[in-house]
């Protein structure tokens, strides 16, 4: 995954799986826009769905590069 615009719209669509007060992941210079209160699950599962999308694009960069 190499694409950056690819790359922030995965992270966003975790984000917004993990944690429904995110609507954006772009800063908007106001604190009630920008800070989140967020469970610490949601926090970890967001974390794990980053790993493995990471996980699966490295093996598909290694497949391709074979």
């Amino acid at each position: 995954m190499t694409d950056t615009t690819d790359t922030t719209q995965l992270f966003l669509e975790i984000a917004k799986r993990n944690m429904p007060s995110v609507e954006t992941l772009e800063t908007r210079n106001r604190d009630a826009l920008d800070f989140h209160d967020v469970a610490v699950w949601s926090i970890r599962q967001a974390l794990a769905e980053a790993y493995a999308a990471g996980q699966a694009a490295a093996k598909r960069s290694r497949k391709r590069s074979r």
